[in-house]
């Protein structure tokens, strides 16, 4: 596509300095910028926020295991300190009573 813009003389002077400082045509160089500073295309959108959301989903998953874990050790240590025999959390009752 061809495109045509009137520049003012400020900005066209900091392109073409650019253009110069990277020895690259002004085109290049404006077409690089533009590229930077455009929103992606939709579809790319989308596809960068489900990769997101599905490494959300990952590290809850993993912060859920490890909650679960301790939340185990948690409960094995207070029955473990009892000088009872009966534990006030048994394993059978676990999601049921506690």
């Amino acid at each position: 596509m061809t495109f045509q813009l009137d520049l003012p003389g400020d900005l066209q002077e900091r392109l073409r300095f650019e253009a110069e400082r990277r020895g690259e045509p002004a085109e290049a160089v404006a077409l690089r910028v533009l590229d930077a500073h455009l929103p992606p295309r939709p579809d790319a959108r989308r596809a960068a926020a489900i990769a997101m959301l599905d490494r959300w989903r990952e590290e809850d998953t993993a912060a859920n295991e490890a909650d679960s874990r301790q939340a185990e050790d948690f409960f094995h240590g207070l029955d473990a300190a009892r000088t009872s025999n009966r534990p006030l959390f048994p394993p059978e009752l676990e999601g049921i009573s506690w």
